[in-house]
């Protein structure tokens, strides 16, 4: 049973007349309050009122990153800040933080977009939630907040950090829901091993994760180590946060919140639309936000999206896990590589744990891929030509299956970094200029 039964099992012709009706207001909005918005329409010779059918997004000019950056802090706010009642903020990391300011009524539909979101997750009122994710200017800790205390939850904001409190924390509160990066529950799995703690034995039962790429094979083995189902939830601070979309119990692809985010796939060369079902970058619309609504936003993720019937009753559009961003794409021998599908082949091997970076290279004028990763502690005592066995065996498991030859690495274990958010995969040594 869904969440809002209203928006979430609508019937889709009913669904895209709100759309339509949404999209429109939002359109008006932006054109009256945000001068950003109006040059661009102004210069593609489009007004709010063109837009007569959903097809007609197209029509309108597409917003990036850099956007963001350009008119930081508030230029792409479309209320006085007196009607702002949040600011969260990215990571920076790669130039001036995007931020993301809220309305009251922006708070209250993120936060309503996250009780969908673990509801579906099968997290229930009855529920001890220890939300493990950074509290902060960060959109994750506090978006899982706000929805579980929606749900009526039990929350423990433990922040993410600190490892064995947080296992002793599950042990003594008896939590039975947990909210991290996929990565951090892979290390708090480890760190309980390590504890002699069997967290499988604990009342933990379901996991809710994000905030970073990860594939099936990886949300196999949380769910091995930890003895809990491991869901998803997709969000990203320029949209208002996680839950964008989510996982429901088929775990057949996250289901898009319509009612809040109008999603096309576009091819990410030449940005024209591709048919249903293709793979390409999604672009996203908001069309309920007041705060900062993005037109056509490029997430410069890469996914596909499929209208189907689902098991759980829900109408909402699926997209397919992120598998991969199109700015984090290596061509290695000329075949386009994301991380996350060297990771899918990596937890294949039974030998290393699924802790691995890549490291790029340039070799010549080509660039040359090496993958480092951790052996099993057994593995790695045997030695060197044991060590030397599996990463041949990595190396054709990987050449066999996406054609690319690699240097592969077999690391003792603990040698790379843990990560207590979301985790370093790739390591650029290429020189820079």
């Amino acid at each position: 049973m869904p969440w809002d039964d209203q928006f979430e099992t609508m019937p889709v012709d009913k669904l895209k007349e709100f759309q339509l009706k949404k999209l429109k207001e939002t359109l008006e909005w932006v054109y009256e309050k945000l001068p950003f918005y109006r040059k661009k329409f102004d210069e593609r010779g489009i007004k709010p009122a063109n837009i007569k059918h959903l097809e007609d997004i197209r029509k309108l000019p597409m917003t990036v990153k850099n956007d963001l950056r350009d008119n930081y802090p508030f230029g792409l706010c479309a209320v006085p800040m007196d009607k702002v009642v949040r600011v969260h903020a990215s990571s920076g990391t790669t130039g001036k933080p995007i931020t993301g300011p809220y309305t009251a009524e922006d708070l209250d539909q993120w936060t309503e977009c996250m009780a969908r979101n673990l509801w579906a997750a099968g997290v229930r009122p009855t529920d001890i939630v220890q939300n493990a994710y950074g509290h902060g200017l960060f959109t994750g800790g506090l978006g899982f907040h706000q929805g579980a205390c929606r749900l009526g939850c039990t929350v423990v904001p433990t922040s993410s950090g600190m490892t064995e409190r947080q296992i002793t924390l599950m042990k003594d509160f008896g939590s039975t829901a947990l909210f991290c990066t996929p990565s951090y529950a892979l290390t708090i799995a480890e760190r309980a091993e390590e504890m002699k703690v069997d967290v499988r034995n604990l009342p933990m039962r379901v996991g809710v994760f994000g905030a970073e790429p990860w594939s099936i094979a990886m949300r196999d083995e949380i769910e091995v180590r930890m003895g809990i189902k491991a869901m998803e939830a997709y969000g990203l601070t320029e949209l208002g946060g996680p839950g964008v979309s989510f996982d429901c119990e088929a775990q057949d692809g996250l289901h898009i919140n319509e009612d809040h985010y109008l999603a096309e796939i576009v091819d990410p060369v030449t940005l024209e639309p591709v048919p249903m079902g293709e793979s390409g970058e999604l672009i996203f619309t908001a069309i309920q936000r007041r705060a900062m609504p993005m037109i056509r936003y490029r997430t410069k993720d890469i996914s596909r999206l499929r209208r189907e019937k689902c098991a759980c009753g829900r109408t909402f559009i699926k997209m397919d896990k992120i598998t991969g961003r199109s700015d984090d794409m290596l061509i290695i021998s000329g075949v386009n590589v994301f991380p996350s599908q060297i990771e899918a082949l990596l937890l294949d091997v039974e030998e290393v744990l699924p802790q691995y970076v890549l490291v790029i290279r340039k070799k010549g004028y080509l660039d040359s891929l090496t993958v480092r990763v951790e052996a099993k502690p057994e593995v790695y005592a045997l030695g060197t030509e044991k060590r030397s066995e599996v990463e041949k065996k990595i190396a054709a498991h990987i050449q066999g299956m996406m054609g690319i030859g690699v240097k592969v690495d077999i690391l003792a274990p603990k040698t790379i970094a843990r990560s207590e958010g979301k985790a370093l995969r790739v390591i650029d040594e290429r020189p820079k200029g």
